[in-house]
């Protein structure tokens, strides 16, 4: 199983959840930002994304409600 990401507890808008490709080995967290993974420094870091990111495609953390 994999570490909660902070982005989740964080309640971001733009957080999807879990992907896996075939077994637990390829899961990986995604968001609207991150389609292929959000980066480690983002996920688990210190990182709150609220500045732009390289490959965020200009997404960043937006408070959610609904998480």
């Amino acid at each position: 199983m994999m570490q909660e990401p902070k982005c989740w507890t964080r309640k971001c808008k733009h957080f999807v959840g879990a992907k896996n490709d075939g077994d637990e080995t390829t899961e990986r967290w995604i968001c609207k930002a991150f389609l292929d993974g959000i980066p480690a420094k983002i996920a688990y870091g210190e990182n709150m994304h609220d500045k732009p990111f390289p490959g965020d495609h200009g997404i960043q953390f937006e408070r959610g409600g609904s998480l």
